[in-house]
């Protein structure tokens, strides 16, 4: 359909255990570049390109696509999800945010919830936040111990493979940003008052857990990353650099999969229209 583009340097971003968090710098640009006007412009192809490939994915119906997303507050979710889909027609593109679970939800095991989520053929979904809160905020409360932390880790690799075996492609990116970048940006919430709306000071507590939830994302990168369903660390300090990878590495899966315009059951020469 279309010139493919060359990814090789996204691999070194994706997690094969054993995995350290700390060896990826969460500053690193390799996608962005020196040249802002260039990485923007990059960005609006990519974002077109994805329109594209989308417009394929549903007419084939073969692929369904899920694009999960996590990280810490002011990683930059929504910030993704605006700018790499900025080109892509809606209809085509649905959005999963998943919030603490309701009393109705917490009735149920946790992927009750995150199952009726999941993409129909030819859908692309985004789960903004996801199944991985549920070991990653009771881990760091100290809410589950570790045997049900591991049996939670089990379930949700049965589920993601259940998931790929039924034709549902998984890009989970871990947004990776830095402690210092993250205070820039809760300070920005603070000083801007279009802003403030944004601002939780719930947002504090998980800010002081910090190291927790580093230690917990670590855990769950390392028990989860399959080759069915592999997470890749996405350096998140930048924001264009953030965008182009998920971009990149969207683009990259629906690449491979050999998505085709299905074969009209009818003979176009013989329709004479008056």
């Amino acid at each position: 359909m279309q010139k493919k583009i060359r990814l090789d340097s996204t691999e070194r971003f994706a997690v094969t255990p054993p995995f350290r968090l700390d060896s990826i710098d969460p500053g690193d640009t390799t996608f962005r570049g020196i040249d802002k006007a260039v990485a923007q412009a990059s960005l609006a192809e990519l974002s077109q390109r994805l329109d594209q490939w989308q417009n394929v994915l549903y007419a084939d119906q073969r692929y369904k696509i899920l694009l999960v997303l996590q990280g810490m507050d002011t990683s930059g979710k929504d910030g993704t999800i605006r700018q790499v889909f900025k080109s892509v027609d809606p209809l085509g593109v649905r959005v999963a945010a998943f919030k603490a679970p309701t009393a109705e939800e917490k009735a149920r095991d946790f992927l009750w919830r995150v199952h009726a989520q999941v993409p129909k053929a030819g859908e692309i979904v985004i789960f903004n936040r996801s199944h991985y809160e549920d070991v990653l905020v009771p881990v760091v409360l100290g809410q589950i111990d570790a045997l049900e932390q591991e049996r939670r880790f089990a379930q949700i690799r049965d589920f993601e493979r259940l998931l790929h075996q039924s034709g549902t492609v998984l890009i989970k990116c871990f947004l990776h940003l830095s402690k210092e970048e993250q205070k820039r940006r809760l300070q920005e919430r603070l000083d801007r008052p279009e802003k403030q709306w944004k601002f939780d000071p719930a947002d504090l507590h998980a800010r002081e857990q910090w190291n927790g939830y580093q230690q917990a994302y670590e855990a769950l990168l390392n028990a989860t990353s399959t080759e069915y369903a592999p997470w890749w660390v996405v350096p998140a300090d930048s924001k264009t650099n953030r965008n182009l990878m998920i971009s990149r590495l969207l683009i990259e899966q629906l690449e491979r999969l050999g998505l085709r315009f299905p074969e009209p059951q009818f003979d176009p020469s013989k329709i004479i229209l008056d």
